[in-house]
């Protein structure tokens, strides 16, 4: 017992040094281990963010037909002013505002005596021009005859049918007074120029009515033709040219949002105004029931049809840069190129691409403004109706 008491002794230093060293080495490996995997997270998530995941598209060929809504101006298909052509008073008037008169029809009647007075008197000179005209040409032809018996001298032969051809001129020139008198006598009847409803009418029985001799006349009724109606809209230059004359058109108006009016392109101005880059359409419009009124703002859609549509993108595709509007793609090896595009029509939440892609590329939704050519990139898996958006 006495000598194995010496090699217990002796081993006990040993075995408390590798114990310590089996606790440091415990140590160690309980903080060495959260480190390595916090560092390996965070070189995992390093790697993420330097490949941003994107959601990508197709572009998609864009619609033929598109519906272009304006604001219109509704006006009667004709209207005028109808003024007096003789001078009076208004005797009696026959139609008054939001009256349907034919054309033709009488609008109001104006006594003008001193018109009746200077007819009558034309008259009269006109009856003795006719008379002094028969003495002479009854004369120029018995003078006539008395030369070619020599009886009378040719000078005076000639001068008797001068006299009668000066006779038959001032005939002519009674008989013009007198058509001329009788004309502006027929005008004391006020008629309607065309067919149409009364909008304004600016006199009352016992007015003096001016035909302009001198003052300012004043126009007695406005007439308006609403059976058929004109329709402006100003066309953005953009669309000005797809529209056509002989196209179709559709009208709205607010205080009758059911219904819908149809009309037809008649015709456009064919130049753009310089100061709204606009061109001028007139749609005409037919309202039989008179249930659009002249004046009146309306709603118009038009349908457009491009003869070369294009393709089309979601507008939050599209990149605002200097060097002009981009869109972002990836290529099959992740990597992001920008390409530089012409925009076209815009329809709200996707716009025309008229030139810059191909149809095949796979473009960046919603891209960064720090996003560049060059930059790898992951795509994400997105639903079908997402990338239609």
């Amino acid at each position: 017992m006495s000598e194995l008491m010496p090699l217990n002794i002796s081993s006990w230093p040993r075995r408390r040094l590798a114990i310590s060293l089996a606790l440091v080495g415990i140590a160690l490996a309980v903080g060495t281990l959260p480190r390595l995997a916090a560092h390996a997270a965070v070189a995992k998530q390093t790697a993420a963010l330097s490949e941003p995941t994107v959601a990508v598209v197709a572009p998609v060929r864009a619609p033929a037909q598109q519906s272009l809504v304006l604001p219109g101006d509704v006006q009667p298909y004709q209207e005028a002013d109808v003024y007096a052509r003789t001078s009076g008073y208004l005797r009696r008037w026959y139609a008054d505002i939001g009256t349907h008169v034919e054309s033709g029809q009488r609008l109001a009647d104006i006594d003008a005596p001193e018109v009746d007075a200077q007819l009558a008197q034309a008259r009269s000179d006109a009856a003795t021009a006719a008379a002094n005209y028969d003495i002479a040409k009854v004369t120029a032809s018995r003078w006539q005859d008395l030369l070619k018996n020599d009886a009378v001298s040719r000078q005076s032969s000639e001068e008797s049918v001068s006299t009668m051809k000066a006779r038959q001129a001032m005939l002519g020139a009674a008989r013009a007074n007198v058509d001329r008198l009788a004309q502006l006598q027929s005008f004391q009847q006020i008629q309607a120029p065309f067919a149409g409803v009364v909008t304004a009418r600016n006199v009352d029985t016992g007015a003096l009515i001016d035909a302009g001799g001198g003052g300012h006349p004043v126009p007695l009724f406005r007439l308006a033709e609403t059976d058929r109606l004109r329709v402006f809209v100003n066309v953005p230059q953009d669309q000005a040219m797809d529209v056509a004359p002989g196209s179709t058109a559709h009208l709205r108006v607010p205080q009758l949002p059911e219904r819908v009016f149809a009309g037809t392109v008649a015709r456009t101005s064919g130049a753009i105004d310089a100061a709204s880059r606009t061109l001028r359409v007139e749609i005409d419009v037919d309202n039989p029931d008179g249930a659009l009124l002249p004046g009146a703002y309306a709603e118009v859609t038009l349908p457009l049809t491009a003869a070369h549509p294009g393709l089309s993108l979601p507008a939050n595709a599209l990149l605002f840069r200097p060097a002009g509007v981009q869109v972002a793609t990836v290529d099959p090896r992740g990597v992001v190129q920008l390409r530089t595009v012409t925009l076209g029509r815009d329809f709200g939440t996707r716009v025309e691409i008229r030139d810059g892609l191909r149809g095949d590329e796979r473009v960046v939704l919603n891209p960064g403004d720090a996003i560049d050519a060059g930059q790898r990139v992951r795509l994400a898996s997105i639903p079908p109706a997402d990338a239609k958006e």
